[in-house]
């Protein structure tokens, strides 16, 4: 029987998503980007000790745990963490600190962004078909990084890059209640796709956008985003390899990071929505025939 709370809940929800829809995304998050970088000393400790309250954030895993430390709320959010403070689980394991929102088999191309809500691989990694291929019947991980969670992106498997994409688009909030009703949300947002090759075959690895993310950086190439509103594709020739656990980006305040793998993965029985720290395992590969990403040879190289 539906509740009455239930059914304001699913309401609000809905018009917090509606309202998003007109609103200038970029311009707000380049003007909050702005204001992350302020170096003025009584106002970025303000933000970053208000910011620790509300969120309760635990500085105690930090490698630097004095918020006046940090030279502006950027530098806080990215922090680094004490080196024994997420240790590395076998098989595959969490990119990032967040909420394993949505995992599984992709069949014929589809994954799972909600229920009920539902789009494609190729529109994920930017409409092409060749660089989709190898992930079509595939499995796929979504974690959600809430404001609180250590924001550095890290490897699930030790993988040499083969190619990096920039994607444009919009940039609504990836919370749960605007995944439930803007249809193909990570598909539309603005979002980087990192192909890595690894002993699994081809791995992606899509750092999403969202409202009032200023900026997504990886290791290899510095800060990415904001860009033109065109895709820029670079193909890389040289060797970018990095191990399991070594980060390879960061967010400039919260996001979303979708993984595709061209093979099923065992994932273990992990309840959707539960919280997953960076290096917590997810499940392991079945021993099967590896597959090597090919990609699209007209995309532009690196090197």
């Amino acid at each position: 029987m539906l509740t009455i709370e239930w059914m304001v809940t699913v309401t609000l929800d809905k018009l917090f998503a509606l309202i998003q829809y007109p609103l200038p995304h970029h311009l707000i998050s380049r003007l909050v980007g702005q204001f992350a970088e302020c170096r003025i000393p009584w106002l970025k400790n303000l933000l970053i000790k208000a910011f620790i309250r509300h969120f309760n954030v635990d500085m105690q895993q930090a490698q630097e745990p004095d918020p006046t430390a940090y030279t502006c709320f950027n530098d806080f959010f990215t922090r680094k963490l004490k080196a024994d403070a997420r240790p590395i689980g076998d098989g595959l394991v969490s990119p990032a600190d967040g909420t394993l929102s949505q995992y599984g088999r992709t069949y014929h191309g589809t994954l799972i962004q909600a229920k009920g809500q539902a789009y494609s691989i190729t529109s994920l990694l930017g409409g092409d078909m060749y660089r989709a291929a190898p992930f079509r019947q595939g499995s796929f991980a979504t974690i959600y990084l809430s404001p609180r969670d250590y924001h550095r992106v890290h490897m699930p498997l030790t993988g040499t890059l083969k190619e990096m994409v920039y994607i444009p688009g919009r940039i609504f909030s990836v919370n749960q209640a605007t995944a439930n009703h803007v249809p193909a949300l990570f598909a539309r947002n603005e979002r980087l796709v990192c192909i890595f090759d690894t002993e699994h075959g081809p791995m992606a690895m899509v750092l999403v956008g969202a409202m009032i993310v200023a900026a997504i950086e990886t290791v290899w190439a510095g800060q990415i985003t904001p860009l033109s509103g065109e895709i820029q594709r670079i193909r890389f020739d040289t060797t970018v390899t990095l191990e399991k656990g070594a980060e390879m980006g960061r967010f400039k305040l919260g996001s979303t990071v979708v993984l595709c793998f061209s093979r099923e993965v065992d994932f273990d029985d992990i309840s959707m929505d539960s919280m997953v720290s960076m290096g917590e395992r997810l499940g392991e590969f079945p021993a099967t025939q590896r597959i090597r990403y090919q990609g699209d040879d007209t995309a532009s190289s690196a090197g």
